[in-house]
């Protein structure tokens, strides 16, 4: 049987010498020890999912987020014929270039390096796997990062385009200019007549994000006590949910169509009508959780074999079918949680309170580079010009754990 990734999914950005390699791994299941062994995992357990971490200790955080799509994402490739390490690389990876402070944190740097690119996680993860990550590095000294093969890199990729190239509208990228070169070598694969066509891993890997954060950050909500079973299903919430899913997720979406995706989505996970906090609701609220993982998946997984068959679907080879009808009710899940928790008047001004932290930072270790970390002084020393400088900077805030930015903007105020 032919291997689906034999062509050149399996090189990486630097060749290694075969006797460092362990006889007993293959080149997928490398890619994803190197990722669970890195500094930028481990940062993301006290980086913000939904709710800031270090003031619960229920809530997800980008940690057990990513842990949790690799759970969903491994399973659910594997049953579309993906190679499960692959897959499960890339959902790990997804959200290292998440900055402190989340997509708040993300929203900050972008106003502020508008002169330069600007700022997108999903960017920044791309330099934080060739570039920042210390691993291998290039004949001539220059850091390689973690130096994956060009398939886990591929997979990690939501935003195959850079800046303003994107096929349709959308603030949303995968590269900076600085790492076209990278870029280009991972792309090779992609159809000529589609270069903004995702790897069907990584599409593996969008749905199980969206599925994961949409199911989870309702679940957290709930628990949290920010969202009221007994008042969801009533006319009102189901039309201020469609409002906001409107607005931030999906314009030209119909608003009948969305209530009745939020009623479709409540029936599926046969979601309680209230929650008092005790052991017993809490895990019927778990058991809501799995049924709507499980729904969504395999929902996805039926339409995907319809349209392309039995056999394994990788590469640039198939894409994931998400219905339409499914893919609203996911939306409308990502709508609750920002109807209840993020839109609200306290939530407004703690993000408001975040942003401005992002800035003082940002501007403090501009006017007192000494102030970086080691390895980002080293860069900085080497940077040509202002705006490498600049970027060195923002390497240097991205890295930050929330924790960490709060301390440091304490410190220097």
């Amino acid at each position: 049987m032919n291997d689906p990734y034999d062509d050149r999914s399996r090189e990486r950005w630097v060749g290694e010498d075969p006797a460092t390699k362990r006889a007993d791994r293959d080149d997928f299941a490398r890619d994803r020890a190197r990722l669970l062994h890195s500094a930028a995992l481990r940062r993301l357990s006290q980086k913000t999912q939904m709710h800031q971490p270090t003031g619960d200790d229920f809530v997800r955080n980008r940690l057990t987020h990513s842990l949790e799509v690799a759970q969903i994402g491994r399973e659910f490739g594997a049953a579309l014929g993906c190679n499960a390490d692959v897959v499960d690389t890339a959902c790990l990876a997804h959200d290292l270039g998440h900055p402190p402070f989340g997509h708040n944190g993300e929203t900050a740097l972008d106003a502020l390096t508008a002169e330069i690119g600007g700022f997108e996680g999903n960017a920044q993860t791309l330099r934080l796997l060739t570039r920042l990550e210390a691993k291998r590095a290039h004949a001539d000294g220059r850091s390689a990062g973690l130096n994956l093969t060009r398939a886990s890199l591929d997979a990690s990729i939501k935003y195959p385009w850079r800046r303003g190239e994107s096929p349709s509208p959308t603030s949303k990228f995968g590269v900076y200019d600085d790492d076209v070169d990278v870029f280009e070598w991972v792309r090779l694969a992609a159809p000529a007549d589609q270069p903004a066509r995702l790897c069907v891993e990584a599409q593996v890997m969008d749905w199980s994000d969206d599925v994961a954060y949409s199911v989870h950050d309702v679940e957290d909500a709930v628990a949290a006590g920010m969202v009221d079973l007994r008042a969801l299903r009533s006319a009102q919430a189901a039309a201020e949910v469609a409002e906001v899913a409107q607005r931030l997720y999906d314009p030209a979406a119909d608003v009948d169509d969305l209530t009745a995706a939020l009623a479709r989505a409540l029936e599926a996970g046969r979601m309680p009508y209230d929650h008092d906090n005790t052991r017993t609701s809490l895990a019927a609220l778990k058991d809501t959780t799995s049924r709507l993982i499980g729904h969504f998946v395999h929902t996805v997984e039926r339409a995907t074999r319809e349209r392309h068959g039995a056999g394994a679907l990788t590469r640039h080879g198939a894409d994931v079918v998400v219905p339409d009808d499914v893919r609203l009710e996911c939306v409308m899940l990502k709508a609750v949680a920002a109807r209840f928790v993020l839109l609200t008047d306290d939530r407004q001004q703690l993000l408001a309170e975040q942003r401005d932290l992002v800035g003082h930072l940002f501007a403090s270790y501009q006017d007192q580079p000494e102030r970086l970390d080691p390895l980002y002084a080293k860069d900085f020393e080497a940077a040509a010009g202002d705006d490498a400088r600049l970027r060195v900077v923002v390497d240097q805030i991205a890295s930050l754990t929330d924790g960490r930015a709060i301390e440091l903007a304490r410190a220097w105020s």
